[in-house]
């Protein structure tokens, strides 16, 4: 896997070679914070300010949404683009850059309700003729350097430092990445009380493009072979593992052609619909059945108690097992998430909500960061894996404007929680 760093060389500031440990658990705690850092560009991190936005561009809740919708989308279109730069360039170029842009987003999020105030004043516009484009290119900005390009990149990092165990060292580090998702809501809005939502969003582009920029850059390497060692840190024997873990190279077009790319890309992609329309309307989801907006907000944590769980179990059993009973595991939890939504009001509805969509997620990670390169190996990882990002990122657009669409038409969510579990038995 080779690939030419864009900032400096690998040995820079210090050859990995004089840490007395194997360095590919400084490259598991990077790819973590990596994965952590890009809450900003999340579902999660973004819906905590809807309400928010709402008031201070002067958008409806269905506005907003389809804003959020196109600047997904968008961004959708240029990540199977970014994971062939990060074939081409590294992780190293791709997560430092992505880190910085994301943070310059953020402070430009922050300022839109005024830009769109300087505008709209002097040309005598109505505020929501400027406010909904410019939330737009806010939206499209973090969702591609956020959920897209640095996510992407820190999750593929880490696949090629390790070959033996590599499904329980990406569990374990969906054991941090889950529980942080999980708290984000509950901190952001913390931070809001605290600092002002204007403030809150400074913090963030302070910690992701100065703090997590800065380490990326001093301790983060491309991969072993760049570094003059090998995946595990010891070189394997052969007929060690008892099955492959990674397939022979394959191309992106390679990928297109296969049924089993598009069997996992749709069930990851269901999940991007769904999952993210959940999380981007939860606390009226919660509200429309009689539950308070705390409730909404706490939901998270039990949420990423099953994930974790979940995560790591599978993740663990996957380094030596066929893959396709965990895709379908995942699909019957959203099963169970999305029959849980339908009675949220009753106390069933929430813990079958809890555990089906904590289930499904935990799963969805352990595939989402193992399938590719065990289907269709490391060459082509970026592209392959950005082209499937593109899917979800798609996927993650449609979801919360379905919902919000057909709750304006209906007066409620329920249609658009059957839409999305029809969609589930179907694949199904």
């Amino acid at each position: 896997m080779k690939t030419r760093s864009l900032i400096v060389r690998p040995d820079w500031p210090f050859n990995i070679k004089r840490v007395p440990f194997f360095y590919g658990w400084v490259i598991w705690a990077l790819s973590t914070l990596g994965i952590v850092m890009s809450v900003p560009g999340q579902t999660m991190g973004m819906a905590v300010f809807t309400d928010t936005f709402i008031e201070a561009l002067g958008l409806t809740r269905t506005q907003l949404a389809i804003a959020y919708f196109f600047g997904t989308l968008m961004s959708a279109l240029l990540l199977t683009r970014a994971g062939r730069i990060y074939d081409r360039v590294g992780a190293r170029t791709m997560i430092v850059g992505a880190s910085v842009i994301l943070a310059l987003v953020i402070l430009y999020i922050s300022v839109v309700d005024r830009l769109a105030l300087a505008i709209a004043g002097p040309l005598g516009l109505a505020l929501v003729w400027i406010s909904f484009p410019l939330i737009l290119i806010g939206y499209f900005g973090v969702r591609l350097t956020g959920q897209g390009v640095l996510t992407s990149a820190s999750r593929n990092v880490l696949l090629v430092w390790f070959d033996k165990r590599r499904g329980f060292i990406v569990g374990l580090r969906g054991v941090f990445v889950s529980f942080s998702f999980s708290l984000a809501p509950l901190v952001i809005a913390a931070m809001i009380l605290a600092f002002g939502w204007r403030g809150a969003l400074w913090a963030m582009a302070l910690v992701t493009g100065l703090g997590f920029a800065g380490l990326a850059l001093i301790f983060l390497r491309d991969n072993p072979e760049q570094c003059g060692t090998v995946p595990d840190g010891v070189p394997h024997t052969e007929g060690e593992h008892s099955q492959p873990t990674i397939a022979e190279d394959k191309t992106i077009h390679d990928a297109r052609r296969s049924p089993v790319f598009w069997i996992y890309a749709g069930g990851l992609s269901l999940h991007g619909m769904f999952g993210t329309a959940v999380t981007f309307h939860v606390v009226s989801i919660f509200e429309e059945m009689g539950r308070t907006a705390t409730e909404a907000f706490a939901y998270f944590l039990p949420q990423a108690v099953v994930s974790v769980s979940v995560n790591l179990t599978a993740s663990t059993l996957s380094d030596k097992r066929p893959l396709k009973p965990f895709l379908i595991a995942m699909l019957m939890f959203f099963m169970m998430g999305a029959l849980g939504l339908l009675i949220l009001d009753q106390m069933l509805g929430y813990w079958m909500l809890v555990v089906g969509m904590g289930g499904g997620g935990g799963l969805w990670a352990m595939n989402s960061n193992i399938a590719f390169i065990r289907f269709f190996g490391r060459a082509s990882l970026g592209e392959i894996s950005g082209f499937n990002a593109a899917l979800v990122v798609f996927g993650s657009a449609v979801g919360p404007l379905l919902f919000a669409y057909m709750r304006d038409q209906s007066g409620s969510y329920q249609a658009a929680v059957l839409v999305s579990l029809g969609l589930v038995v179907a694949l199904l």
